[in-house]
């Protein structure tokens, strides 16, 4: 009975922790989008809100790894658990390294090139709606394991739709006219908002693997 009280109070931080991740990453896309609207002003301010976030995630991750420590969940799968947590914690630090990135090195994006690289923004921060829906499915437990799957699976095609935004803007980028090291700084800056959707394709992987080991 205790295990399962505890096994309670760690779904419950975790899904607190993704409640946190969601809010860290779409408040990362409206620092984002509101550099490329030259409002820096505004995207400073959006960005401390990020660091702020990221700090509590850092606080609940602990919380949770201190309730795993304790002998929350079954031996098999409590590692399981907490490299899942690790895991989109990952995605948080992206969405906040993203944000610095543009704060810090304050990349100079032609007007030409601001529609594409907002649309990686957005596309690249939306992947948290269907990791967040399948992590809470199956800590839940209220949805057949195939329901999880088709979730983490959708990260995957969204990912891969990232990656094609990526590609065009890439290319877009090195056939400007701009100088060779201008169209590198925005191919570092396109990479730190893409890492944000490759983080989340791998706590999506990792989510896999808690599973099957739950079914075990």
């Amino acid at each position: 009975m205790k295990l399962f009280k505890k096994e309670k109070e760690v779904s419950e931080l975790i899904l607190k922790f993704l409640d946190e991740v969601e809010k860290c990453l779409k408040t990362s896309d409206r620092t984002i989008q509101a550099y490329l609207n030259d409002s820096v002003k505004e995207a400073k301010h959006l960005a401390r809100e990020v660091r702020e976030i990221e700090t509590q995630v850092d606080v609940i991750k602990y919380n949770i790894r201190d309730k795993l420590y304790s002998g929350a969940y079954l031996p098999l799968i409590r590692e399981d658990i907490y490299k899942l947590v690790e895991s989109i914690d990952k995605v948080a630090n992206a969405a906040e390294a993203c944000c610095d990135f543009f704060l810090n090195q304050r990349p100079s994006i032609p007007d030409t090139l601001k529609p594409q690289f907002s649309t990686v923004g957005r596309e690249s921060t939306d992947v948290i709606d269907p990791l967040k829906k399948a992590v809470k499915c199956f800590l839940k437990k209220k949805c057949p394991m195939e329901t999880v799957r088709q979730f983490s699976q959708e990260v995957g095609l969204m990912e891969s739709d990232v990656d094609k935004s990526e590609w065009d803007l890439t290319k877009a980028i090195f056939i400007s006219s701009l100088d060779f090291s201008h169209k590198i700084h925005l191919k570092h800056c396109l990479d730190s908002i893409v890492e944000i959707s490759d983080r989340a394709e791998d706590a999506a992987d990792q989510l896999e693997l808690a599973a099957l080991k739950s079914m075990a």
